[in-house]
């Protein structure tokens, strides 16, 4: 009955951890969850006004496909003001999310038997949107002793004549890993002369931490722009996970236009609210509520890495984006589901086990949340490993 193409999706991994936490917590036991993949925050005001008045005025209407004109030229003004990227309207399409704009264009680019290239541990869509598209997964493994980043010699041996797309992310979910300006340089370089497209996901290119300086993709050569799909959004950097929008820009007009035509069979347009509202998280308006949010998260992070290191059997390297930990538990255990439920069961701390993100020895923690809860959750995972 059902179709090839949904039975290649795998059940996601993480289901039995979080219908575990559901069912203890309505059984009224204290759980505490570092799971979330978003901020812990409300969305600016200035956005949400911005939302409202749309109301007001009436914006209820279908829009043109890929979005509104002021809102493509509020991203493609956004990608040259912060990442020095010259593209125009018609290179820029808007949608529902990061996910909903790779599932765009893998719908557009992969055919049966392509390979794409997908760096380990990866965001857990990744490799399911390739095998529904009909391609195949050619995954790079990292640890943290490259602090989950590829090297130019690792992607060199992965390509092959069937080599169609090379996934990046950075900064990374869920390690936090954020290449440098030299290091996307140096993929660059082993990239130049092949056909290969390169998806770059920055969707949490807002939050990077210390001294780090964040680099888009597309920036790095002409050829590179020219490769390249910049992904990105306002779900993490201004807290707008559940007005759902992303966007996505590449010079391949006429990728963006098959792109349209199947989002207009598809979905249509984001709603119109929310478009008028993503100007606002896009023009620089709330620029410094984003630099307050980064702020507060670099001191959680800061904090939670001293905790975890703290711990026999448990490291963890600093990462310098994103909001998440990536702890290694090979000292304490090789089987980081087990781990995971063992830890809900008997402390009722719900994290994700690192086998979700094809990296088996980890578990993901996210410190999206107040450092007293942040505190109190490592002291219960202490608590767990040393006990």
């Amino acid at each position: 009955m059902l179709s090839k193409r949904i039975e290649k999706l795998s059940t996601s991994m993480t289901i039995a951890i979080t219908t575990l936490a559901l069912e203890l917590k309505a059984e009224g036991k204290d759980i505490l969850s570092f799971s979330a993949g978003e901020p812990d925050f409300d969305t600016p005001s200035a956005i949400r006004d911005e939302a409202k008045k749309a109301l007001d005025e009436g914006k209820t209407r279908y829009t043109a496909v890929p979005g509104t004109p002021d809102l493509l030229k509020a991203v493609v003004d956004k990608l040259k003001r912060d990442n020095g990227l010259e593209y125009t309207v018609d290179m820029v399409q808007t949608n529902n999310g990061a996910k909903h704009s790779l599932f765009n264009l893998f719908q557009a680019l992969v055919d049966e038997g392509d390979e794409v290239i997908v760096p380990s541990p990866y965001w857990v869509t990744y490799p399911e949107l390739v095998k529904y598209s009909g391609g195949d997964v050619v995954t790079i493994e990292t640890s943290d002793k490259s602090d989950f980043k590829i090297t130019p010699e690792q992607l060199k041996r992965a390509i092959t004549p069937k080599s169609k797309i090379l996934i990046l992310t950075t900064p990374s979910n869920p390690t936090g890993s954020v290449y440098s300006k030299e290091e996307l340089e140096a993929i660059a370089d082993i990239l130049k002369g092949t056909d290969i497209i390169v998806f770059s996901d920055e969707m949490y290119e807002k939050l990077v931490y210390g001294d780090v300086e964040f680099t888009s993709t597309a920036s790095i050569s002409e050829d590179m722009f020219n490769r390249t799909v910049t992904i990105n959004g306002l779900s993490k950097s201004v807290a707008m996970t559940g007005w759902r929008f992303g966007y996505l820009a590449t010079p391949n007009i006429e990728l963006v236009k098959a792109m349209n035509r199947f989002q207009s069979q598809s979905t249509s347009n984001v709603n119109s609210i929310t478009q008028s509202a993503a100007i606002k998280g896009l023009d620089g308006t709330v620029d410094g509520e984003i630099e307050d949010m980064r702020r507060l998260f670099e001191r959680r992070r800061d904090r939670a890495v001293e905790l975890i290191n703290s711990i026999d059997g448990l490291s963890v390297v600093k990462p310098d984006g994103a909001f998440y930990l990536f702890i290694n538990i090979k000292g304490v255990s090789n089987d980081s589901m087990d781990f995971s439920k063992r830890l809900l069961e008997s402390e009722g701390v719900a994290v994700v086990p690192g086998i979700a993100f094809g990296a088996e020895g980890y578990i993901r923690f996210s410190f999206a949340t107040d450092v007293d809860t942040i505190e109190e959750g490592i002291r219960r995972l202490k608590r767990f490993v040393e006990g």
